[in-house]
């Protein structure tokens, strides 16, 4: 297949793209707005790769992608603002992104007959539970304008399904972490400070608890659905990695040898989702089952942002200059 991934030049779509062009036969074109968490760095080692492209463009810009997407066989879709704390200070761009944006990929799609249209969602979608674990065929009970938008991204792909016969399948996966990750989210920030002797801030009481997924496990659940997925259907990905953020905290400071003066507890976050679980037996169906345990894949991604300073140090600044 001729695969066009939008986001491409981000953690999770960089980590695919990389899955893809090891793993299969297929070719990639990667879509990127290079947006500041996007990256052309992460793509660094595949410019030579004869089945590797890349275009430079908006997923809202209609035109930039009519020009783009014909001739590809699938549309995975993983482009998307998805920093919380940044929704929270500039909701606009989150609804442009997300909504506007998966609309256009969504029509351009349906009107050069991709063959399948994988949309790349979240599990914040479903909002906050306090026991049990979320189906995919639950309500959506977003509560910040990050997973506010998320959940419209959603329903205008499944819409584009139900009224165009756009093949859309869809991805809900938990949170993940892993090489290439900006260094806003909660673990690269966190080992990021402290690597260069800060503290790390902690919301609240820090019993928020999030199911962690390594990201090349979720790029492996990813592909399988794009492939083997049912058209219409909707896949949870997790890892059943449940853990708050006080024991994800806890053990970075032990891979790091540092102890609790490194943490400041600060003001907790507006709206801020107390559990999210979600329940998996879909995408086990398929065949898929996480290959790394949390520890080992924690102690991978700490030596990455160990051993490559010179790969997250200039990110920092380009946020310090925005």
């Amino acid at each position: 297949m001729k695969l066009f991934v939008t986001g491409g030049a981000g953690f999770i779509g960089s980590n695919y793209v990389h899955h893809v062009l090891a793993t299969t036969d297929d070719s990639v074109t990667v879509y990127d707005a290079l947006t500041y968490a996007g990256n052309r760095e992460n793509l660094a080692d595949l410019e030579s790769n004869p089945r590797f492209s890349f275009v430079h463009g908006d997923i809202c810009d209609r035109s930039a992608v009519a020009a783009a997407l014909p001739g590809h066989d699938a549309v995975v879709h993983f482009a998307a603002e998805s920093h919380v704390d940044r929704s929270l200070l500039d909701p606009d761009v989150f609804m442009r992104t997300n909504c506007l944006g998966t609309n256009v990929m969504c029509d351009v799609a349906a009107q050069v007959g991709v063959e399948r249209f994988l949309h790349i969602s979240t599990d914040e979608v479903y909002g906050s539970i306090e026991e049990g674990s979320f189906v995919e065929t639950d309500r959506l009970e977003p509560r910040s304008p990050y997973s506010a938008a998320k959940a419209g991204s959603d329903l205008v792909a499944m819409a584009y399904y139900e009224t165009y016969e756009l093949p859309v399948v869809l991805t809900r996966s938990s949170n993940q972490f892993g090489p290439f990750q900006f260094p806003e989210k909660l673990i690269p920030f966190f080992v990021t400070n402290l690597i260069q002797g800060r503290r790390v801030p902690l919301y609240g009481d820090g019993l928020n608890i999030r199911d962690w997924l390594f990201v090349r496990d979720n790029c492996e659940a990813v592909d399988l659905v794009l492939r083997s997925g049912t058209v219409g259907q909707i896949y949870n990905i997790g890892a059943g990695n449940e853990l708050t953020n006080r024991q994800i905290t806890d053990r970075v400071l032990a891979l790091l040898g540092k102890d609790e003066s490194a943490v400041e507890y600060v003001q907790d976050r507006k709206g801020h989702d107390r559990r999210y679980s979600i329940a998996t037996d879909k995408v086990a169906a398929l065949g898929w089952r996480p290959s790394y345990s949390f520890d080992e894949a924690l102690e991978e991604t700490v030596r990455f942002y160990s051993d490559n300073p010179s790969w997250w140090q200039p990110l920092l600044e380009r946020v310090k200059n925005r």
